[in-house]
Parts: structure tokens; C-alpha cells; sequence
């Protein structure tokens, strides 16, 4: 079963975010406002077109290379103007290139297909906290999510677009690590052994 992504905007959730005092400060500091509920709904409508292109095969791609199966027939993916990501409830900030929002949504979808076979995940984590115990609890949580993502990049569309992702997460120390281990290890044996412990 592959589960149907329906991008919602919610006013509700989104004035969370709008009225965010953190973010407010961030904005005034950079000289910018928050995006508009008309800018935000016109995002969507690109992003469902973008989706109905790649959406499938990205979903397929991910249950193949965990070997996990999805769980859940629908997934709603709330799209927000600023603010972090997360995978549960699936939050997706707008992002300038549309292909970038691809990429994040499909970071927080292989949590979310973590997630739904946790019992299996477990095994994999006591793993990584034996093995890798020095490393920063993001850091662990990231390792075999890093290497489904690179498998992933590199079988849809090429190495160019795991090198920009690894780029963009520069800044986050944790994430950077994670990417780095994924490199030095290689994501193909990561996934490997994932598989000998889960299966």
C-alpha cells in the first residue's frame, strides 16, 4: 500500500506559527514578512503538481530500501509559511526552490514510516546506541535516515542532489555528522546491516 500525501493549509495551526514571537523577531531582525494565507495556498497548488510527478515513486523508493511497509492510507502534510519541520504531525515550512520542499518532505516521510514500524526500528536503535554511543542522540536518530535518503537520491535523480542537501545542513553540526558517518560507512552497508538486524 502506498498512502495518499494530502497537503492541507490550516489556519489554525499556521497562526501558531504566524504568532510565534521567536519567529516574529526573526523577521523583524531580517527585514521580512511573514508569507501570506493567499501565497501559502498558491504554494500548495505548485507543490501538489510537483508531487503528482515524483510523489509515487518517492514513496515506493522509500518502502523498498527499509523494507518497511506504510500503514497508513492517507498522510496529511500541513504546509506552513515559517517554522520547523517535523514529521508528526507531517509540517512542511515553504521553501523558495520547490524541489528543496521535496527533499525535506521526504526526510520527514522516512520518519514517519520509521515511526509506523516501530517495533521493527527498535532493534536498529539499540544498535546504534551500542555502536555509536558518543555520537548526539540527533545524530544517531539521523544515521540509517541519512543513508535512505542517499540510496534514495541517487536511484531517482543523482549524486548533484545529495551533495546540495549535504550543503544545506552545513550549519546543523548534528546533521552534518550523521551525513559524514553515512559517507565514511557508505549508505549501502548502513541499509545492509539495518536489514540483517530488523529482519
Amino acid at each position: 500500500m502506498i498512502p495518499k500525501i494530502i497537503f492541507r493549509y490550516s489556519r489554525i495551526y499556521d497562526q501558531k506559527f504566524r504568532d510565534s514571537k521567536l519567529i516574529q523577531k526573526n523577521l523583524i531582525k531580517r527585514n521580512h514578512k511573514y508569507p501570506s494565507i493567499k501565497k501559502i495556498e498558491n504554494y500548495i497548488k505548485k507543490i501538489e503538481k510537483l508531487w503528482k510527478k515524483e510523489g509515487e515513486k518517492i514513496l515506493k523508493e522509500i518502502a523498498k530500501i527499509t523494507g518497511f511497509k506504510w500503514k497508513e492510507k492517507e498522510i496529511i502534510c500541513y504546509v506552513i509559511g515559517i517554522g520547523g519541520c517535523f514529521s508528526d504531525p507531517l509540517t512542511i515550512k515553504i521553501f523558495k526552490n520547490t524541489s528543496y520542499f521535496i527533499d525535506v518532505l521526504t526526510h520527514e516521510l522516512i520518519h514517519q514510516i520509521q515511526t509506523q514500524n516501530h517495533n521493527l526500528f527498535i532493534k536498529w536503535f539499540n544498535y546504534i546506541r551500542k555502536n555509536y554511543k558518543d555520537e548526539p542522540k540527533t545524530t544517531k536518530s539521523h544515521i540509517l535516515l541519512h543513508a535512505v535518503h542517499w540510496k534514495l537520491l541517487e536511484t531517482l535523480f543523482d549524486k548533484e542532489r545529495v551533495k546540495k542537501i549535504i550543503k544545506k545542513h552545513n550549519d546543523f553540526k548534528d546533521y552534518k555528522r550523521a551525513w559524514k558517518i553515512v559517507e565514511e560507512v557508505g549508505a549501502e552497508d548502513i541499509i545492509k546491516k539495518f536489514k540483517l538486524i530488523t529482519k
